[in-house]
């Protein structure tokens, strides 16, 4: 047993600290039952005293929309009654209409019940709080001090936990303090559970739950409030007094903290397990960037710093070295042959993405994916442990509200054994082969997209390089201006499928939330990945590859396909993927700052209240626009993630903008959750889902891109290739990759790019680099995923002490739960009862109760 020298504090003793009893704008009007949730329903009726109700027993004629949901509601109500919740109604007069808010709240024999059924945890022992980051034992063994700390107060304290029984409560500590015992996420959590199992009508109708309550519009609103307001008082409070939105105010979503640490306890305490498991996972991914971010920059200055060393664009650049090139389009449309000095500038801005220092880069990049992830789920262990979640399931779903509206037939639940609405999967099958057909329409439709692309970028060309002004800027022009229109096209086209996503899952008829949100996702990512990178993909692995020689040329739709310049492909596929990842975090964090004060407004201006008018704190909640989850959160990590690590190879700044860029979102979307909407019914989790398998494919898909990009996209091997075969300093490299066009398929004889000779046939060097290349892609890839797999067994998933920590734990679990007043009375009959002759006791010792 637990001695009383190990108890520690209760669990919510707010001695010295923060008072939620002092809050009374989350009380109701005694002052001692707590507001657990907000019910809200709007009415035109001017005066709600003379409003005609209807009798469910007339049924001579059909009731109107208004009498139905004024039927369901109060049914609603009068079984959350029975269910034993305390109810309070506060009726606002408003400029336009009456809003009606049902405060609720749940007893302590209530929650008890429902903290059983739900198997909520319950405290058995305080032990320290392991609130220690790799981050800050490093600069700890340095001595350098670490201003990323920060001393967060009221910090939740750590405890042994169990499963709540009811018949042990005098186990737990803190059970003798009825009002702090079960923390607010927690009672909200079971008020929830109650108004989603609660009927409003006829249950073999699935007539049951707030959810579709929502949807049929007869309540506008359901949620749990905020434990008061974010802003800090005018007058002086210390820091300890003030509540728990307040904390995460000042110490978590000011600007002013963006290089401080997250304060992850308190994250969970006040949203839940599902939303702290979200900014842990931000936040640890927010720091893995750091050092990439350092390395790639370091890379990137390499090829600055080196660039004078670059013999290849030194020859180019050269004004003694004429190379008259061949035309870019036809002569028949005025194209003009060139000289290629003309490109010098680009082709040293393409040294900077094209070193050999972007190989190493990529290799590492590569790792650091996998030992990322890997890292990450060692992080994850011990967060689901430490928030009492590392062996979460989620109970039996019940069916979405759609899905129970919309389904043609009831059969029995082989779980429950109660029927509920069903359909029929031989009906579900056509439904999910049209969405797939809906998809692949949509992502041909992107392909359309690019190839417009494509045409608009060489129909762009053409005129610039006509012009001798800006012929030596052409191809970045005509590049960036393409990426540009790219980038309108894919913003375009996300918003609208995401859009159709949505209404082709709802079609499919998925029974529960969590298959109706897998199947989203699917369609989401595998659209958004196409829409994202398939224009990246173009540039880095086709273009180029078809383009002909002079008297040859492949064309398209009557123009000639592209190729790329003298510095290469990845220089362009730089900028694409710049302007891309770059531009759509900027659209992003601009629609993250405008949108929801946008909404915000709307929303108020619709309920006409008042500015200057003090308002009770469920009306300042209700005036916040509505939580929108975690969707499109994880969505935009989860393209930058395959942005950093995909296309490394070619930006090794990437990293670095997804940095920066984390630091801003992170203070958003805390900003969000404080501050601008409405408090989530805290969930739970154990992990980030199917994000992380999604983020493992990603990863492997990397190191393949990268290799490719190597092998067939940059200089790399070409110039190895000539190293070895001809000059080491790489003396006439320039000339040596130009061949010469075939005889009378010009007017005049030129050069174009390629291992080809005078008729036009590749060169012995294009098939030895096409084998080496093949090679290198091979080594490559066996190489850095078999070391992938060695860290992978390497690191273990859960550490060492966690596991020591599970041990202690079920320990005590089972020395709390066990009946020892039992225990202690056939101890004392033991005493009493004599020996048998052979010396031993005669009592039994009875096996363990639990």
């Amino acid at each position: 047993m637990i001695s009383s020298d190990d108890e520690g504090p209760a669990p919510h003793d707010n001695v010295g600290k923060y008072d939620p009893t002092l809050d009374k704008g989350s009380y109701f009007r005694d002052g001692k039952r707590k507001i657990d949730f907000v019910l809200v329903y709007e009415d035109k009726v001017e005066k709600p005293e003379k409003k005609k109700t209807a009798d469910p027993a007339d049924k001579k004629r059909k009731l109107s929309e208004d009498e139905r949901k004024e039927i369901w509601r109060q049914k609603f109500l009068k079984n959350l009654k029975k269910a034993g919740l305390d109810m309070e109604e506060e009726v606002v007069q408003g400029e336009k209409k009456m809003i009606f808010y049902i405060k609720l709240s749940a007893p302590w024999d209530v929650l008890c019940v429902y903290a059983e059924d739900l198997s909520m945890r319950a405290p058995l022992q305080a032990h320290p709080n392991p609130s220690s980051n790799w981050s800050g034992k490093i600069l700890e063994t340095l001595r350098i001090p670490n201003i990323m700390d920060q001393e967060v107060p009221n910090t939740p304290l750590d405890y042994y936990t169990c499963t709540f029984k009811r018949s042990k409560l005098d186990r737990f500590l803190g059970n003798e303090n009825h009002d702090t015992y079960f923390s607010s996420t927690q009672r909200s959590r079971v008020v929830w559970e109650i108004l989603s199992t609660s009927a409003y009508g006829k249950r073999k109708r699935a007539e049951i739950g707030i959810e579709r309550l929502l949807e049929e519009g007869v309540y506008e609103a359901a949620f749990p409030l905020h434990d008061g307001p974010y802003e800090k008082p005018k007058h002086y409070v210390s820091d300890e007094c003030l509540n728990p939105r307040q904390i995460l105010q000042e110490y978590w979503a000011r600007w002013g903290k963006w290089y401080k640490y997250q304060p992850l306890d308190h994250i969970r305490d006040y949203f839940g397990e599902k939303i702290g498991i979200y900014f842990a996972w931000l936040g640890f991914y927010t720091a893995w960037l750091l050092p990439s971010s350092i390395v790639g920059l370091l890379v990137f200055m390499y090829g600055l710093f080196s660039m004078g060393a670059n013999t290849p664009a030194n020859e180019l650049c050269d004004p003694s070295n004429d190379f008259m090139m061949c035309p870019r389009c036809d002569e028949h449309i005025g194209c003009q042959y060139w000289n290629l000095s003309d490109v010098c500038l680009y082709t040293k801005i393409g040294y900077l993405f094209d070193h050999p220092g972007t190989v190493f880069y990529a290799v590492f990049m590569s790792f650091w994916a996998v030992t990322f992830l890997e890292y990450w789920k060692r992080k994850n262990a011990s967060l689901a442990h430490h928030w009492d979640c590392l062996e979460f399931e989620e109970e039996e779903e019940r069916p979405r509200p759609q899905y129970t509206v919309l389904c043609p037939t009831y059969e029995k639940n082989p779980i429950t054994g109660i029927k509920e609405p069903y359909f029929p999967e031989r009906d579900r099958l056509p439904r999910i082969i049209s969405g797939a057909a809906a998809i692949i329409i949509m992502i041909v439709l992107v392909l359309i997209f690019i190839i417009a692309v494509i045409m608009y970028r060489v129909l762009v060309s053409i005129p610039l390089f006509q012009s001798k002004a800006f012929r030596p800027r052409a191809e970045m022009i005509a590049s960036m201006t393409s990426a540009v229109v790219n980038l309108i096209l894919i913003m375009v086209l996300s918003k609208v499928y995401e859009k159709l996503a949505y209404k082709l899952t709802q079609w499919e008829m998925h029974r529960t939330q969590t298959e109706f949100e897998d199947q989203l996702t699917f369609k989401v990512f595998i659209f958004q990945f196409v829409n994202f990178y398939s224009s990246i993909f173009y540039i880095g692995f086709f273009k180029g590859r078809f383009v002909g020689y002079p008297g040859h040329y492949n064309t398209l739709f009557g123009l000639r396909n592209e190729e790329c310049n003298q510095a290469g492909c990845l220089v362009e596929l730089a900028q694409q993927l710049g302007v891309i990842m770059i531009g759509k975090q900027v659209i992003n964090n601009a629609q993250e700052i405008l949108v929801p004060k946008l909404k915000a407004w709307l929303h108020q201006r619709k309920l006409g209240s008042g500015k200057n008018v003090e308002k009770a704190r469920w009306e300042e909640d209700y005036e916040l626009i509505e939580n929108e989850g975690l969707f499109q959160e994880y969505l935009e990590m989860v393209l930058q993630f395959g942005f950093i690590t995909i296309f490394v190879a070619a930006f090794p700044l990437a990293p670095l903008f997804a940095l920066m860029n984390n630091w801003i979102e992170i203070r958003l979307d805390a900003q969000k959750f404080v501050t601008e909407t409405r408090r989530p019914v805290a969930e739970r989790a154990q992990d980030i889902g199917v994000w992380f398998s999604i983020l493992d494919g990603l990863a492997q898909l990397a190191v393949i891109s990268n290799a490719f990009l190597i092998a067939f996209t940059s200089e790399f091997l070409p110039r190895l290739l000539y190293k070895y075969q001809y000059n080491w300093d790489l003396t006439g490299y320039t000339n040596f990759t130009l061949a010469f066009s075939p005889n009378g398929t010009m007017r005049h004889e030129c050069r174009y790019r390629d291992f080809r000779d005078k008729d036009g046939k590749y060169t012995m060097f294009f098939w030895h680099l096409i084998a080496i290349r093949l090679a290198f892609v091979i080594v490559f890839e066996h190489v850095v995923f078999g070391i992938c797999r060695l860290i992978d067994v390497l690191v273990p998933d859960v550490p060492e002490v966690l596991e020591l920590k599970i041990k202690r734990e079920r320990y005590l679990a089972k020395q709390a739960l066990a009946d020892t007043d039992a225990i202690m009375v056939l101890a004392r009959r033991d005493e009493e009862e004599p020996e048998d002759k052979n010396g031993q006791d005669t009592l039994q010792v009875p096996q363990d109760p639990v």
